[in-house]
């Protein structure tokens, strides 16, 4: 299974759902990193890129929205795909984000748009 060496970032501030998202992913073979806040995020952003992040949007100290502009403004980031995971029901088509998951999320429909997502890669517009 190719998901045995690909490794996710998993930037979640609820506890409960980060410890979810990381026995689900852990269950399929991938292997996870975690970071509690958005500053944490960054640091473990540059100290070695994952293959995909998974992204709250509203995090203590830095905000996931800082962090998805941080990956999108660096050459060595910019091509991460992005799993955004908000409970917000405003639009996010601004965020040049292809995958977007709502919570509450179940692991299933968790694993389902990560495999999409690295099959996909990253669609954004070119600025």
């Amino acid at each position: 299974m190719t998901s045995a060496t690909q490794r996710i970032l998993v930037v979640e501030d609820d506890g409960d759902l980060r410890r979810l998202i990381r026995t689900a992913l852990l269950f399929e073979g991938f292997e996870v990193i975690e970071a509690a806040d958005g500053l944490d995020a960054l640091r473990r952003l540059d100290d070695s890129p994952p293959d995909l992040v998974i992204l709250d949007l509203m995090l203590p100290i830095v905000s996931g929205l800082v962090v998805q502009e941080e990956i999108a403004a660096h050459a060595h980031l910019r091509n991460i795909p992005v799993v955004i995971v908000t409970a917000s029901t405003q639009p996010l088509d601004d965020l040049n984000v292809p995958c977007i998951l709502r919570k509450p999320i179940s692991p299933e429909t968790l694993i389902a748009v990560v495999r999409k997502c690295l099959a996909v890669g990253v669609v954004r517009g070119v600025s």
